[in-house]
């Protein structure tokens, strides 16, 4: 539409006459984006991108769609036909217009900031949510390619990470059999990501989603909050089947991220455009340019191992997005590849007479070579914009491989675009872009932040997200091995939260503070899409805090976070398919007594960064892991104000020589265990059937 319209003439003498045309870039504004959104799909049943929206000057909505070809056609008016049309009623009937407008704002607010008709949910409806989602998401599964749901396949990490949380629950109460077979469509959908074309073979990371069933030909654009919440979910993948693979794809997307969205400061940028010039100089830009390639191009890079690769990328003459109608249906890429493995490497290289492992060699050599080729190619457009809600996600996921990692086996051999990273580098990744959010966009008057930056802080506010993701962030970020600074960051983040989102009457948090009267709705966000929404990260963190914390400020965490989920019942009861976070989210906060597992020791030593990869070794999103070292005055103070139970266990238990591990559960904390292989051992026991 942008070139369609936009960029035509005509339309152009139309809008200029008769509008006053504002664009706005809805990563920036989330907020205003919202409102127009909201409206629009209230009013036609659907939403999406480009969106048009017709305001009065004082910026109510008056009508509004999304695509509008420039003239007439598909059965749709044409951009200049709605102009023309928008244009007559303005002059005729205006007060109607500007009436309608003003009632479907008012209805829209009113059933956007619904409240709480108690303090908490229903004993059994946290249970019930979490049982309804997977079964929900299940009947919409595809078992031949994976996913959940038909084309476009879009990964949505927050269904894959409630899966897998309820695979978790269903093991831990004996039911093997069920959590085997939500486990292995997780398992099956993540590897049919990992080798389709949504999957950037070359370079690493993750493309927006599929056109088609099998993941194969991409929207190529790249975004950041995708690249974060898939290295979570991989690593999540990795923690419990111990498979390389998936730690593989994990260290892919963060070495993608590492070496290509990262500025000077530590921040990370937001996003990689899908368009890009052929050749240097093109005026025109195609989808995918970069990233697609003929079959003489790749067998004039590899020579004698062009066959080779060909056949395991499924490379042809005329092309290969040909493996469903849906694949490339006005003939874009004909003569072009977009790489998908279809074959199994080990049946590949067993059917050459090649140990897997040369196979493997040749195959990283072959993609370090295209992307050495590539990268002459001119560039799609890098989004420098910085956004602190996706810099949260990432900066989790960085922290989390810090530790996760470690459990490879020392034998582990990563081919190109993995490069090896030293583990200590993701945390020093995480630590940078948590800083630079700290420098740049946070006011260390006022504890408020912005919501982004490129060349400076935006005007624009921080949001809802901004606070919940990046708390999320932090709260990783300490667990897996930071200091105790990040956490004294958190909840002087989450007490501003609370000061400008929370609804302490009705219950939840709005997504604006409601200070600007320029944004028309306060809207309480459930829906956990492409990204969670800021609700459900808020409750986790809720949770997650008050098991870090002692006393009322504990108390006060849990009855925000029980408050906020009572809000969005009946969407729980429902419709828990559309808010598969959140089912997490109120499971989490129902389970009677959370894990803790408290080390103790000198951090900088390698006995205690051992401990600390033991303590995170198995999945568990019901375990709180804290460190303290005695000797540290700083720390201590902390825990001191706000867990004294905290610091006298460390007192207690501290060896000069050694690091002590204790694993804690209703009221009562095992031995002391002083080896990794122990806490390992403790910590993937079966939990007691006593609440």
């Amino acid at each position: 539409m942008e070139v369609e319209s936009f960029e035509d003439e005509g339309v152009a003498k139309l809008l200029n006459d008769w509008f006053v045309s504002i664009k706005v870039d809805r990563e920036e504004r989330p907020d205003v984006d919202k409102v127009y959104m909201t409206y629009v799909q209230a009013l036609y049943g659907g939403g999406g991108w480009p969106l048009s929206v017709f305001l009065s000057p004082d910026l109510k909505p008056l009508m509004g769609g999304t695509y509008f070809p420039p003239e007439d056609k598909y059965g749709r008016p044409g951009f200049k036909t709605i102009l023309r049309k928008v244009k007559d009623a303005w002059d005729k009937k205006r007060d109607m217009l500007a009436q309608s407008g003003a009632f479907a704002i008012e209805q829209l607010s009113e059933a956007l900031s619904a409240s709480a008709s108690s303090n908490k949910l229903p004993d059994e409806l946290p249970q019930n949510a979490l049982r309804l989602c997977a079964e929900q998401l299940s009947k919409s599964y595809d078992s031949r390619f994976g996913g959940f749901g038909s084309a476009p396949k879009f990964p949505r990490p927050v269904e894959i990470q409630m899966m897998l949380y309820h695979s978790k629950k269903l093991e831990d109460t004996g039911k093997s059999g069920e959590a085997s077979e939500g486990q292995k469509m997780v398992l099956f959908t993540l590897q049919c990501m990992a080798k389709g074309g949504i999957h950037d073979h070359v370079g690493g990371g993750f493309h927006r989603y599929s056109v088609d069933e099998r993941w194969h030909v991409p929207h190529f654009e790249k975004m950041l909050y995708d690249q974060g919440q898939l290295a979570n979910v991989y690593l999540d993948a990795f923690s419990l089947t111990k498979d390389v693979f998936y730690s593989y794809i994990c260290r892919d997307i963060l070495d993608y991220l590492r070496r290509d969205m990262i500025g000077p400061g530590g921040e990370i940028f937001s996003a990689e455009d899908a368009d890009s010039a052929e050749t240097e100089g093109a005026t025109r830009k195609k989808e995918g340019a970069f990233y697609v390639w003929t079959s003489k191009e790749v067998e004039d890079i590899l020579g004698e191992h062009a066959i080779l690769f060909k056949e395991h990328y499924y490379l042809k003459p005329t092309g290969n997005c040909d493996l469903s109608r849906m694949s490339d249906p006005h003939n874009e890429f004909k003569g072009k590849n977009v790489l998908i493995e279809l074959n199994d490497s080990s049946a590949s290289a067993s059917k050459l007479g090649m140990p897997l492992e040369k196979y493997l060699n040749i195959l990283g050599e072959c993609r370090r070579k295209l992307f050495d080729v590539r990268s002459k190619r001119p560039r799609p457009h890098l989004d420098d914009k910085v956004i602190v809600s996706w810099n949260g996600l990432v900066i989790s996921s960085f922290a989390r491989a810090s530790k996760i990692l470690k459990s490879e086996a020392e034998s582990a051999i990563f081919n190109f675009p993995v490069v090896g990273s030293d583990r200590k580098e993701y945390t020093e990744v995480a630590e940078s872009a948590a800083s630079f959010i700290r420098r740049h966009l946070y006011d260390e008057q006022t504890h408020r932040l912005q919501h982004s930056f490129r060349n400076g802080p935006s005007k624009a506010p921080g949001f809802l997200d901004d606070y919940a993701f990046l708390i999320s962030g932090l709260l990783d970020l300490y667990e897996f091995g930071s200091g105790t600074k990040w956490l004294v960051w958190a909840i002087e983040l989450q007490n501003t939260q609370d000061e400008l989102f929370l609804d302490r009457e009705g219950g939840g948090y709005f997504n604006t503070t409601g200070e600007d009267p320029s944004v028309l709705l306060r809207v309480k966000e459930d829906h956990d899409g492409a990204e969670p929404s800021g609700n459900s990260v808020s409750v986790i963190n809720l949770v997650r805090l008050a098991s870090i914390v002692a006393g009322s400020k504990s108390d006060y965490y849990r009855q925000n976070a029980e408050h906020s989920l009572a809000v969005f019942e009946t969407r729980l009861k429902d419709m828990a398919m559309a808010v598969p976070l959140m089912c997490c989210a109120a499971d989490m906060l129902s389970v009677p007594s959370r894990k803790h597992v408290v080390l103790v020791g000198h951090k900088s030593s390698v006995d205690f960064e051992n401990m600390l990869a033991a303590a995170h070794a198995s999945y568990d999103l019901n375990k709180t892991v804290i460190h303290i070292d005695p000797a540290d005055t700083e720390e201590m103070d902390f825990w001191e104000e706000h867990n004294s139970n905290n610091a006298s266990m460390a007192r207690n238990n501290f060896s000069a020589d050694k690091v002590v591990a204790l694993v804690c559960q209703n009221f009562s904390c095992s031995p002391p265990v002083t080896d990794p292989i122990s806490l390992e051992n403790l910590l993937l026991e079966k939990p007691s059937s006593t609440a």
